[in-house]
Formats: structure tokens, C-alpha cells, sequence
């Protein structure tokens, strides 16, 4: 698979239902409700809690079954402490974690062992993430050799095959360590050992982003083969814009530990309606020259999590920030109710009659419904 032959995202829609899915393919894969993460900051003789910094704070969406939802945002916005609370490598303070249906970790829900069947998770680092002293075979094997019923002859049957779906040869590199194989080759012996418990959704948390961009491209390339073959959902979490853009179905954008914009990749790279996720978007390098930005789209450093802001989050580096901003939060709505096609966004800008001088009237919405009849009834 090379970058001249792109392999087509997978349509979330058309999926047959999965052996194991519990509430048919109507019902999300999975569901965060307000989930928050607060990192307790001591200091002084008796080390007691001084502050604490809001790393994710209040938390809502939802993924659908075979789709792929992109979380973007600038370093420190929290989404990488996200992906961890999701899978539950770290204890979240409050909020609700719901994989198809059943509350995880909850009385009579789903307990952490079939979390860990059912979602994986591939890092950055693919070199740190693997085993020095244990060859890619038995790396890959370790997972299903562990399971009840799986002998160790076919738990290696399993990962020989796997091998074979991420693009490597098993009787080639099942035999050699990781340190025999470059970047990109390690990185699929991670999404190998991922698959390997026969997940159902897989978090990427920058899967990609120490890999060349032709490897790059090969490896998002393989990562959609795998999830309409293997009927996958994933979460990818990345701050490059393109990627994020060529592999999501849907975007989520992260400002300080907030959701600020959540819709359709393609609704919001078009028209993007936070400043925040605006200024991210012009950040994209281009190799068009009449493209090209003199002045820094995004100005200043984000502010400190341990005391963020009042009113919204991003009011004090927004260019449009009015008292509105900065005495009310603005509402994002509900996003564990939206449509796959609605597009959401926390600013006063986009919520008429909001009391921003830039808020949309009536009459806005209204030549905008004559313009794009079909847009406003979906």
C-alpha cells in the first residue's frame, strides 16, 4: 500500500452487526459522560494539596460502531490523559465510561479484564512499547497465549497471521527484536500485538507521529485495510491536521481540558466555527505558496491548567473575545445526543442570540437555510 494508492476510509454506515455487539450497530461503541482528571499539585514541609491541575475536565462524546473519531489539540490540552483514562491505565475522578452498553468497572458492568479484550491501544513511542528481550512473534503471542482455551502452539498461529495482515512476513521478522527493525516496522508489530485479543476499538494516541510521512502514509493506509476487514472502531488522537483529516470520520477538538468543537471531518475543516479550531486549521503547512502565512495564526502559550480562566476557556488568546467571554461559559450542547452529522461548537459566535456582537440573528439563519436547504435540514 503506497501513498499514490490511498486505501478509501470504510463507511461507518455499512457494517454488518458484530457477533459480540450487545446493543446492535445503532448504539455507540463508546459513550465518556463528564469524565475529569484532576492531578493533585503538594508542596511544603507536611506535602499537603496545594493545587491541582484540571487535565480533563467534564468530558462528553460518544463513538459509533465502526467510525473513527479524530481528537486534535495543542500540547497539555489533555488528550492524550484522555486516552488513558479510556482505556483505564490511570483512575478518573468522576464520570461515566460505557463500552456498547455496559458501564466499565461498575457494579454488574463491564469488568476491567474484558475492557482489556475489547479495547486496545497503540502509543507513540513503538520501540518503548515493545519487549527488548521477547522476539516480534512472541511479542505479538504473549496477549492471546494468556487467554483461557488458547494453547501456546495457537496463540503463535495467531500472531503469525497477524503479522501477515500489518504487511510483515512472519517467517521473516518473527524471529528478530525489536531493535532489528526500523520505525515503521515496529509500529506494525504494535498494531499486530493490538489486534491480537481480537479487539473491537483501538485508541491511537499519535500512532503516527514519529514516523517519516512516506511510512506515515503506508501505515494509515494498513490502519484502514484493518478496520473494514476487521471491523474496527477507532479513537485517533494526533496533532497533525492533515492525518487527522485523511483517516476521521468525525473531529474532536480539545482546548485546556474542554471539549470546544466536535462534528464531521469534513463540516468542520470547511467551516470551522470555534476561533480555537480555526487558528488550528491555518496553522496546516501548505505547499501552495499563495497559501502562505507572514503572521502567527495562534498567539501566546495556553493558560496555566492549575487556574484556568473564567468564562470560556480560550477568551484570554481568542481575537474576538468580548465581557461575554470571560463572565459565562459557553454551553457546547449535547453531544451524547447529537447525530453522527451535527456539528457542535462552545462559542457565543455560533449561538444565536447569544449576546456576542458577532452571534448569528435570525435573518443569518435564514439566508443560511435558503443557501443550504439541505445542510439545515440535516
Amino acid at each position: 500500500m503506497t501513498m499514490e494508492q490511498p486505501v478509501k476510509k470504510p463507511e461507518p454506515h455499512a457494517r454488518d452487526p458484530h457477533p459480540r455487539d450487545k446493543g446492535g450497530p445503532a448504539q455507540p461503541m463508546l459513550i465518556a459522560r463528564e469524565v475529569r482528571k484532576f492531578f493533585p499539585i503538594h508542596a511544603g514541609l507536611l506535602n499537603r494539596q496545594v493545587a491541582e491541575v484540571k487535565a480533563v475536565d467534564g468530558v462528553s462524546f460518544s463513538v459509533m460502531k465502526g467510525e473513527t473519531l479524530g481528537i486534535v489539540g495543542e500540547s497539555g490540552c489533555g488528550k492524550s490523559t484522555l486516552a488513558r483514562l479510556l482505556m483505564h491505565l490511570m483512575d478518573k475522578d468522576s464520570g461515566e465510561i460505557i463500552l456498547d452498553g455496559l458501564s466499565v468497572g461498575e457494579y454488574r458492568g463491564m469488568p476491567l479484564p474484558d475492557l482489556r479484550r475489547s479495547m486496545q491501544m497503540v502509543f507513540q513511542d513503538s520501540y518503548s512499547s515493545l519487549n527488548p528481550r521477547l522476539t516480534v512473534e512472541d511479542s505479538v503471542a504473549y496477549g492471546p497465549s494468556k487467554q483461557p482455551g488458547i494453547s501456546k502452539k495457537r496463540a503463535r498461529e495467531i500472531a503469525r497471521d497477524l503479522l501477515e495482515k500489518v504487511g510483515l512476513r512472519a517467517k521473516l521478522f518473527g524471529g528478530r527484536y525489536p531493535h532489528e527493525l526500523s520505525g515503521g516496522q515496529k509500529q506494525r508489530v504494535n498494531i499486530a500485538r493490538a489486534l491480537a485479543l481480537d479487539p473491537r476499538i483501538v485508541i491511537l494516541d499519535e500512532a503516527v507521529s514519529a514516523l517519516d510521512k512516506s511510512v506515515e502514509a503506508q501505515v494509515l493506509n494498513l490502519l484502514n485495510h484493518l478496520k473494514a476487514q476487521l471491523d474496527l472502531t477507532y479513537v485517533f488522537i494526533s496533532h497533525d491536521l492533515h492525518v487527522v483529516h485523511y483517516i476521521s470520520d468525525r473531529v474532536l477538538v480539545m482546548y485546556l481540558g474542554q471539549v470546544v468543537e466536535i462534528g464531521p471531518v469534513d463540516k468542520i475543516y470547511a467551516n470551522p466555527q470555534h476561533p480555537y479550531t480555526k487558528a488550528l486549521l491555518e496553522c496546516q503547512l501548505s505547499m501552495d505558496p499563495r497559501e502562505r502565512v507572514d503572521q502567527a495564526p495562534l498567539a501566546g502559550d495556553p493558560p496555566n491548567p492549575v487556574n484556568p480562566p473564567s468564562g470560556c476557556r480560550f477568551h484570554p488568546r481568542c481575537p474576538f473575545a468580548e465581557e461575554i467571554c470571560s463572565s459565562r461559559q459557553p454551553a457546547l450542547g449535547d453531544t451524547l445526543r447529537a447525530g453522527r452529522d451535527e456539528h457542535l461548537t462552545a462559542c457565543f459566535m455560533a449561538q444565536p442570540g447569544s449576546g456576542h456582537s458577532k452571534a448569528p440573528t435570525q435573518a443569518d439563519l435564514l439566508k443560511q437555510a435558503a443557501a443550504h436547504p439541505a445542510v439545515m435540514e440535516a
